[in-house]
């Protein structure tokens, strides 16, 4: 039975956004393409109508989390919510749903090119997005890639500590508090 192209798209979109998660969960090696399209609710045979290989699909994945956390960071109203919302215990324990940076950066130096194409791509909009919030001027850009790279740094160890652990909070919260003490002086 043939599908419509509408359902086609549907259908793709649905394993995107199912890969978008697990990557972010699992990392690009801990999923395998079976197990990820049973998830999204199709056979494996499926995968090859949509995507290349689990290099195109990775690289689409990427780029739709990346653009989930571009809109997010839209809604956000002030500079300290978005370092609160952030750097949480909340996104320590949803990796699947919070920054694909914090969640994928190991994974993707060993990807190739178009992942890290990808990955550059969107951390440039976060970049982009934090200097906005920033005081103008010439050092914008240069605070807004330290201050990102505190909070994704931060927010990767907290989540490379055992579920509860102490010392995961305690990176949380010096990351949080040294964030906020630099968007001040920035």
């Amino acid at each position: 039975m043939r599908i419509s192209r509408d359902q086609a798209q549907q259908n793709h979109d649905k394993v995107v956004t199912t890969a978008a998660r697990l990557f972010r969960e699992r990392g690009f090696e801990g999923v395998a393409v079976g197990d990820l399209m049973k998830t999204a609710g199709f056979t494996h045979g499926g995968f090859y109508n949509h995507f290349n290989s689990k290099d195109d699909l990775s690289a689409q994945a990427l780029d739709q989390a990346f653009r989930q956390m571009d809109d997010h960071r839209a809604s956000v109203e002030s500079l300290d919510d978005l370092l609160s919302q952030y750097l949480s215990e909340a996104a320590r324990r949803a990796p699947g749903r919070a920054c694909p940076a914090a969640a994928l950066a190991g994974d993707v130096a060993r990807q190739g090119e178009p992942v890290k194409r990808v990955f550059a791509e969107g951390f440039d909009r976060m970049v982009q997005s934090m200097a906005q919030r920033l005081p103008k001027g010439p050092e914008a850009r240069a605070e807004a890639i330290a201050l990102l790279s505190r909070m994704v740094g931060a927010l990767a160890l907290a989540r490379a500590m055992p579920e509860g652990s102490d010392l995961g909070r305690e990176v949380l919260a010096a990351a949080l508090e040294a964030c906020r003490k630099d968007a001040a002086r920035a």
